[in-house]
Parts: C-alpha cells; structure tokens; sequence
C-alpha cells in the first residue's frame, strides 16, 4: 500500500460529510500533529453531537464504516483524509472545526503545529494563531520551549534540543546552576536560558551545521494558559505519547481541561520516552554513508528510565516506540545527510526520518520482511523474527538501496 491514494478535502466538504455522519471513526499517523489533529476534530464532532472513536496506528489503514464515515489523519487513505502534506494536519482539522460550527481550542492546533516541525503563524496556522492571540490563551517570551516549570526536568527530556546534558537531569541541573537564575524567571532569565542552549546544541560533540537551525524552534516559545508551560512543550508531550502511550495521548487532545492525573500521567510518558531516546544516542554506534547516517542502537536490550527489566514484548514495544524520536535527533542534530536512520538489532526495527519528502514510507514498505509503514518524510520497518535473509541488517542494505 503507497502512501498517497486521496487528496485533502477542502474543509467545508469535508465538514459537510462529518456533519451528515451517523457515526465517524478517526484513525491518526503515530505523531504529535496527527495526534493534535484527531483531537480537535473529535471535540468538534461531541460539540456537535457525532458519535466517534479515535485511534493512533503506525500506518493507518481507515476503519470499513458502513456505519458511519471514518476519517485517516496524517496520512492521504481513503475517500475521506487530512494527510499533513504540504502543511500540518492541525491547521486543517482546525479549519474543519469552524465549518462544523464549533470554535476550536488554538492551542492544541498550535501545538500540533510545533509538532510538525513548522513555527506558529506559518504554514496555514495564522488563524489558530490569531485566535490564541486575541483570547490571551498564548504569549510569545524569550527562552526554550519545555512543558514543564522545572527547567533541569523539562531540559533533560525534551525531544527538541540535543544538548551535552539531554538524557541526563543532574548533568542539566548542574548547567542551570552556572547560570545563577533567579527563582523567578524574567525575560532577561529566560534569554540567557535560551542561550545557553543554542550555544550547547551548536557546540556539542558530533553536532551537525543543521543542528543550530533545528534548535531555534525551541527557542522564543509561546507561554500558555494550556494544560503545560508552552506550546512547544505541549508538542514534545504529543509527539511522544503518539507513540509511547496512545491511549493517554487521545484522552489528552479530548480534554479542555485535562485532571492532574492525567497531566502527570502525561508527563511521564512524556519524560521517560524522552530520557530513553537520549541515553540510547548517547550510547549509539553512528556511520555516515551516502545519502544518510545509521545509528545504531541497543533500546530493546537496555533498560528504560526507572524501570525494571521488561519481558521481549514490552522490550519491542519500547523500541518501536523510541527509535522514531531517535531517528529526528540524529536528523535534526547530527546528520549531514538528508536521511537519518536509527536500527535496533536486537528488536529487528528501524526507523527513518528525512528532511524532505523522499517517499521513505513507500520504501520501507517495499523492504520490510515483515511490516513497513510511515509518510514521505519518515517511515519505519520490522523484520521477522528468526530472519534467515539478513535480517535488520539486511533489511538496512535494501533501504538504503531503495534510497
């Protein structure tokens, strides 16, 4: 199956067929657009009276609804799709929002926005800007985008720097603590936040040129009156729930008002995906070959932040989970080549991600002994276990080739 068999509808038709539909049936891409995306246009369809099921999948295939009208996000499926091609998923589900009738939440849009790699006010997000803008739902101030107040916390997990302590909260704590911030941060705390970490992304051991220009959607955040301390923060939590715990994740793009259990419990999915895909970086082995960068990563035989040992599934599981967010670090900071991939041998999966679209869905489909998936900018594959025909190292080879 490609990843291109139907166009985005245009927002009114497809509200018009939402807002006729006994039933729909959202199934979104595994990441924090997408996710954002499901969100909103679940919360449109309970203010509107449409019963929904939401789902999260790797490569979404739409669910038969005879009853009803099911709708794929992230990816161009089906009669009825928002694909994120072009721009992300958000902007248009905000917009299918409105035509339903209902005033969409800006800041989940927003984030969603952040989540694709766009900036806020760019890419068909003004209005969700604009309406987060003109009701005070955001502010725009110097420093670095993280969910959290506790800096070191939010520093040492976040997917959207890659820093000498990322992976590691005492080694952040210890940095902040050079820094002498005052407890309550002003904007002159926040700047000298900010730069600290552009200068540690851009400095760092292995960082590639593109690494100073990654860091800078991080930088300048939006604060927000939102469930976390700033849009970018809410993005990095989406992404990594898209993945890590699903479940959590649509229950917290449903919610207007998400409980403090659900907050927490969102943090921590959020905090350990972070941690784990750091510390399996910094312990990987990388090699450069034309066209791209292979690291090399062990996440499936090592042990997650604050946990046991785990049994082969939940060790494939975690694997699955982390080696896309491993794939974008290496893309976004270390790669010189377009297409970073990070491999697992030990789960028998890899993950790719590029900077444009090169079809790498379509090309881990057509390698994958198993099981391919993914988008035009990123994609991913398992191969079966026992493999007699080389395996994830073999499946490696025939990607690259593909490319």
């Amino acid at each position: 199956m490609t990843e291109a068999t139907s166009a985005t509808p245009a927002p009114d038709a497809l509200a018009d067929v939402l807002a006729d539909a006994p039933f729909a049936r959202l199934v979104a891409t595994d990441d924090g657009d997408a996710l954002a995306a499901a969100g909103l246009l679940a919360r449109a369809l309970r203010a509107v009276g449409t019963p929904f099921q939401v789902r999260v999948a790797a490569d979404p295939v739409p669910d038969d609804a005879d009853d009803g009208v099911a709708v794929t996000v992230g990816a161009a499926r089906g009669p009825h799709a928002i694909s994120g091609a072009g721009r992300p998923a958000s902007t248009d589900a905000f917009a299918v929002s409105r035509a339903l009738g209902v005033e969409p939440d800006p800041v989940v849009a927003l984030a969603g926005v952040v989540a694709a790699g766009s900036v806020p006010g760019t890419d068909g997000s003004g209005d969700a800007l604009d309406a987060a803008e003109a009701s005070d739902r955001v502010r725009r101030r110097p420093g670095v985008a993280i969910p959290t107040a506790d800096l070191a916390d939010g520093l040492a997990a976040s997917t959207l720097v890659r820093t000498p302590y990322s992976g590691d909260p005492e080694a952040a704590r210890a940095a902040l603590a050079e820094l002498g911030l005052p407890a309550d941060l002003d904007d002159d705390a926040h700047r000298r936040l900010a730069s600290l970490v552009a200068v540690d992304v851009a400095d760092a051991d292995g960082a590639s040129a593109r690494a100073a220009t990654a860091v800078e959607r991080a930088l300048r955040p939006y604060a927000t009156d939102g469930p976390f301390e700033t849009v970018g923060g809410y993005a990095d939590i989406l992404d990594a729930l898209a993945r890590e715990a699903p479940g959590t994740g649509v229950a917290l793009a449903l919610d207007a008002d998400p409980s403090d259990d659900l907050r927490t419990a969102a943090l921590d999915g959020w905090r350990s995906h972070g941690l784990a895909a750091h510390r399996a970086l910094d312990a990987a082995t990388t090699g450069r070959y034309d066209g791209c960068v292979v690291a090399r990563v062990d996440i499936a035989g090592g042990d997650r932040p604050d946990e046991g040992d785990a049994d082969d599934g939940d060790a494939a599981r975690d694997a699955a989970a982390v080696l896309p967010t491993v794939a974008r670090l290496v893309r976004d900071f270390r790669s010189p080549e377009p297409v970073a991939i990070a491999v697992d041998e030990s789960a028998g999966r890899l993950a790719a991600a590029a900077v444009e679209p090169l079809g790498l869905g379509d090309a881990c489909r057509s390698v994958a002994t198993a099981t391919g998936w993914g988008t035009a900018e990123r994609g991913g594959l398992a191969v079966r276990a026992n493999e007699t025909n080389g395996g994830i190292t073999g499946a490696l080879a025939a990607l690259r080739e593909a490319l």
